[in-house]
């Protein structure tokens, strides 16, 4: 993801999107579902490891490392996160104000996570005016053709993956991830991901826009224990889609 002083460690500030890709991919079609692929690495648990002093009345975490390959081996950045408790009684990420710029005829950022009720604002700060859209059941709406910042935020209250397009330029895609997951982030250059995840039991998925593996045949759960350091590799089992043509580079063509 190109860095950026408007968004917040990619949580927030980050014609038709169908074009930039070959059809008849579903999840350009409008983001039918996120096509979520649940750990099936190797799964390695050093327990016995040092854990962290805890702070009276915290919860007791484990560092948890999710690393994503592609089929030849090679790290694949920019790949989506998302850690839902399977407790009966857990609650999602609370929401968030985001921002999802327009510069340059282009998202910026390309993509974004955001919890469940949360609201992005999207500006135009580009030169050009852009008329943004999304066909996605997650979160259908159109901003008419507008430059500077003319439209309230819009508000997504529903799970899923929502693909945004430009009616004026079709090079201009983009991705909002609305999670109801209590954790969520994007492996970095080396293909990675950790965090500071509480003791329990889970289900981990990954997404990337250009990911061709069927999610039902690689399901997971994944437990955490108190002072565990849980890593987990990933190896896709179908190559990537070609990233799309675009003078722009985007945040998920780091592979």
């Amino acid at each position: 993801m190109r860095p950026s002083a408007r968004r917040n460690t990619g949580f927030a500030r980050g014609s038709d999107p169908r074009a930039a890709f070959p059809p008849p991919a579903p999840w350009l079609r409008g983001g039918s579902r996120i096509a979520a692929i649940v750990l099936a690495g190797l799964l390695t648990v050093v327990r016995g490891a040092a854990a962290p002093a805890a702070v009276p009345g915290s919860v007791p975490t484990a560092s948890v490392t999710i690393t994503v390959h592609a089929t030849d081996g090679r790290p694949v950045p920019g790949a989506v996160i998302t850690v839902h408790s399977l407790a009966a009684d857990a609650r999602p990420s609370p929401p968030i104000k985001a921002v999802m710029d327009q510069i340059k005829r282009a998202f910026d950022p390309d993509l974004l996570i955001i919890p469940v009720g949360s609201s992005v604002a999207f500006p135009n700060s580009d030169t050009v005016s852009h008329q943004i859209y999304s066909f996605s059941p997650a979160k259908r709406f159109t901003l008419p053709l507008y430059r500077g910042n003319q439209f309230p935020p819009v508000h997504f209250d529903q799970a899923g993956i929502v693909t945004l397009g430009c009616n004026i330029h079709d090079e201009m895609v983009g991705y909002l991830i609305v999670t109801d997951a209590q954790y969520f982030g994007r492996t970095d250059a080396s293909g990675s991901w950790t965090a500071d995840i509480a003791r329990g039991k889970y289900r981990v998925s990954v997404w990337h826009p250009r990911m061709n593996d069927d999610a039902n045949e690689l399901e997971r759960e994944l437990t955490v224990a108190a002072g565990d350091r849980v890593t987990h590799e990933l190896r896709l089992a179908k190559p990537l889609r070609p990233a799309p043509l675009s003078p722009h580079p985007h945040s998920w063509d780091g592979y």
